[in-house]
């Protein structure tokens, strides 16, 4: 196990983005917005700290034959292959981020995300302050199968392990997940400070949520009703787009988007 330095900092803050509707190429996705995950990678709007997000990157999407992902180590300005296979694939839901790494987190194919397990996939944007502590809290609450299957070092992946627990011990909802997961962590964080931006999708639907412990949650917007993407919803750290369409998650909310029902904001108790 690598060991993690127990100490405060700043995050370089990942962007994440995802979206769920009419099927549309990765291109469309990905590669066209003006404002797209390679712009942010390299100039964002609203990170709180951090200029750049090179720390490599992935895509994943719901299918025909179920979830699937791609991750890299390298910048997505630095993938070749990737205008190409943007084209080829098209997908009605999509999720992606571009990472910039936390310090002590290794920039490697295992920490990049989004994750996939259990038939969901996940992306988070965030940090957790004394991590080598924290982890040990939240292993505790592992069973051996889930612990087991990390194969990274990050603190999203730990938190994507919480998850699959919370659902393992019974509550399958991701949004009644995202609720206990708030809970869990507010337990084991203690007054330690914690930035919590996840998008979750499943089943073609999206759930993300907003929140933070000790300080201000990162950006996180929506939209369902931009021009470029007609009946589709879309989630994202930053507006892709030019749209006035797009609105902010208020913090500590879950936002649910289902391509079949009005989109859904619900506050944590």
């Amino acid at each position: 196990m690598v060991s993690v330095p127990l100490l405060t900092y700043d995050p370089l803050m990942c962007r994440l983005a995802a979206y769920t509707g009419p099927s549309i190429s990765l291109e469309q996705f990905l590669l066209a917005p003006e404002h797209g995950l390679p712009v942010q990678s390299y100039a964002p709007r609203e990170m709180q700290s951090g200029r750049v997000n090179a720390d490599g990157y992935g895509i994943g999407w719901l299918g025909n034959a179920g979830p699937a992902r791609l991750v890299y180590d390298k910048p997505i300005w630095a993938d070749h292959n990737l205008p190409t296979l943007s084209r080829a694939l098209c997908a009605p839901t999509w999720i992606a981020a571009v990472r910039g790494a936390t310090p002590g987190l290794a920039n490697h194919p295992a920490n990049t995300q989004p994750f996939l397990a259990d038939g969901l996939l996940f992306t988070h944007n965030g940090l957790i302050d004394d991590f080598g502590v924290v982890r040990a809290r939240i292993r505790r609450q592992l069973s051996p199968q889930i612990e087991a299957s990390i194969e990274g070092t990050t603190d999203s992946e730990y938190i994507f392990a919480l998850i699959r627990q919370i659902r393992a011990d019974g509550v399958m909802d991701p949004r009644e997940a995202l609720a206990a997961l708030a809970g869990r962590l507010a337990d084991v964080l203690g007054a330690r400070r914690a930035l919590v931006n996840i998008i979750l999708a499943e089943d073609h639907r999206l759930h993300a949520l907003r929140h933070a412990y000790g300080d201000t949650a990162p950006s996180l917007h929506f939209t369902t009703d931009d021009e470029e993407y007609a009946s589709g919803l879309l989630v994202a750290s930053e507006p892709t787009t030019c749209g006035s369409y797009w609105q902010t998650v208020p913090e500590g909310h879950i936002l649910t988007l289902d391509p079949d029902l009005p989109a859904e904001l619900v506050a944590l108790s």
